[in-house]
Formats: structure tokens, sequence, C-alpha cells
């Protein structure tokens, strides 16, 4: 309910600008056009002038009790049609008062002050409009404006929400495969599942303390990745071999949190796990322009049959690029007879 003119440092000199224009223009206009004098000029300029502009300012708050959105079009306009017509009516009466007494008078400037008052009315109305007008038009700008900053906030709330949905899929995704392993080797290796279960649960500390974090180094992530690795070694040891290759100068970089997680898991599940011989995982990290990439390489045999999944993984990962960098090419898969290859683009800057 404010007065966006006395918030606005701005508007207010604006407001005050365009008055004394006013003041300034209908002085000259009187010097020039009547037989009055100099000073009878500039008081009756300054007083009628600044009395709508003190008015001018008032305006504002029945314009926002009578809205666009709780009143009818016809109801607006008989509600100003009626102000208008008081509001001008009060204002030359009280002008006309003040003009009168702070200035002895000729008869020539009585009359003068007299024959106008009919044509200052119709200008109290106009003035009365034109104000009233760009009140309404400045209800609409901030009503505008708030929108687009609630629906942006809306947005950003939503984007978090989502964000975090798609992050935590990951999570329950691999230790149900972790918690299988383990199952497995309860019976074939107590020994083993008993390390398992204990670089699982250093795994899932290291996870849980980032829960709230959309951003990591690129060191962090692999290094994540890499205890991920060191688990799923312990059920399929000789079986594959891991190799990094990271340019030093991506180290520092930030990526989302636990977005490789599905790539070297789907490594695991679709390569290491269906293949009877030795998977060589690769990781090459390097810049490329704006852009860290990002590729990740297994083979695979060909020859085996292909294991059903959810495809929650490499989904995962192309829905959170899109939603934190708001582009669909991010990510490509590329499969041939006997390598899989996945290549990410995480932009170095976000718009």
């Amino acid at each position: 309910m404010f007065n966006p003119y006395f918030k606005n440092t701005y508007w207010f000199v604006g407001y005050l600008t365009i008055w004394i224009i006013i003041i300034f223009l209908q002085f000259v206009l009187l010097t020039v056009s009547a037989d009055i004098s100099i000073a009878y000029a500039l008081i009756d300029s300054v007083i009628f002038n600044s009395l709508f502009a003190l008015i001018g300012l008032s305006l504002w708050f029945p314009v926002k009790f009578i809205s666009f959105e709780h009143n009818s079009p016809i109801r607006i306009l008989i509600n100003h049609t009626v102000g208008a017509l008081t509001v001008s009516a009060i204002w030359v009466g009280l002008a006309y008062f003040c003009v009168s007494y702070s200035i002895t008078l000729t008869r020539t400037e009585s009359n003068f002050l007299y024959s106008s008052l009919f044509v200052r009315y119709i200008i109290g109305v106009l003035y009365y409009i034109i104000i009233v007008a760009v009140d309404y038009i400045i209800i609409y700008y901030n009503n505008f404006k708030d929108k687009l900053l609630k629906e942006a906030e809306l947005k950003r709330l939503v984007k978090e929400a989502e964000l975090k949905s798609l992050k935590y899929q990951i999570n329950p995704h691999f230790i149900f495969n972790s918690l299988n392993s383990i199952s497995s080797l309860t019976i074939t290796d107590p020994s083993k599942a008993q390390e398992m279960t204990i670089k699982l649960s250093s795994f899932i500390r290291s996870t849980l303390s980032k829960t709230d974090t959309q951003l990591t180094k690129l060191s962090e992530e692999l290094k994540n990745v890499k205890l991920y690795l060191e688990i799923e070694k312990i059920r399929f040891e000789g079986k594959f071999h891991y190799l990094e290759n990271v340019d030093k100068t991506c180290c520092d970089l930030f990526i989302p949190n636990m977005l490789l997680q599905p790539v070297f898991e789907n490594a695991i599940k679709h390569g290491v796990y269906e293949s009877l011989d030795t998977v060589d995982i690769i990781t090459n990290c390097t810049k490329d322009d704006d852009y860290i990439k990002i590729v990740v390489q297994n083979n695979y045999d060909k020859d085996s049959v292909p294991r059903k999944g959810e495809g929650i993984g490499l989904k995962n990962i192309k829905n959170r690029l899109e939603l934190l960098y708001k582009q669909t090419n991010l990510i490509t898969i590329n499969k041939t007879d006997s390598l899989f290859t996945v290549t990410i683009f995480i932009p170095l800057k976000v718009n």
C-alpha cells in the first residue's frame, strides 16, 4: 500500500521535475498572453500546480483500492468520474482561495482569475485522468514484475526439487546392487563380504556428507568413483582394470555431484558382469573450449546376453544435465561391436 513515488527516488524526482516544468510553462504562458504582473503569474502557477502535485500523490491510494482485479470496468469508470469531478472542484476552490489571499490582485488579475476557473476545472479533470492512468500503469508494472520474480523463484524451487529427486535416485540404485553382491559373498566368501560392507559404509558416509551439495570438484567425484570401484573389485577381483587420464587443469573444476556414478555402474553391470574376459574401464578428462570433456570407455562381450535394467543411470545423467545447464546435447553414447563409450560435456560457464 506504500506510495511508490516515496519508495523510488527516481520516480519521485521524475514526478517533481514534471510539475516544475508545468509550473514554468504556465508562468511563461501567463506572462506573454495576459495583462497581469510577473509576480501574479508566478504565484498563480506555483499555487495551482503545487496543490495538484500534492493531490496527485494522494491519488495513489484510491487507485490502489479501486483495482482492476476486484472491480468491474463500469464501477471503476463511475468511481473515477466522480473522483475527477470532485477532486478538480476542491482543487480549483482551494487554489482560488490561496491565490486571492496571497497577493493583492488588480481588477484585471481578479477578473482573469475568476474567468479562468472553468478552464482550470477542466484542466484539473485532465490532470486527474493522466495521474490515475499513470498510477494504474505503475501498479500493472509492479504486479507484472512481482509475478515474474515469483515465477522465477517457483521455477528455481521446482528445478532444485527435481535435481534432488534425480540425485537421490542414485544412492538406492547403487546400494541395492551392492547389498545383492554382499548377500552373495556371505555364502561364497564371508571375508570379502565383510570387507565390502566396510567399504560400502565408507562410500555411503562420503555420499551422505554431500547430500545437499549440487556441485563438487572433479577430483572429489573421481575419488568417490574409485571408492565405488574398490567395492566392486572385491566381487569381481581380476575381472576389470581401471585407468584414469585426467588433465590437471580439470581437477579443481566443478561438476554435478554424483554425476559419474551411474556411468561406472553401467560399465560394471553391462561390461564386467557379462564378460568372460578382463574389462578395461578408461576415464579421460580434458578441457575442450568452454567445457570439461569426460569420456568413459569400457570393452564388453558382444556375444553376451544383455542384462535388463530400469535404465535409470544414463537417463538420470541426461535429465540432470538438462535441468542444470539447459542443454540437451551434453551427453552422447556410442556403442560399437566391442566398445561402449559415454561422453559428457560439462559447461564451464552457466547461463
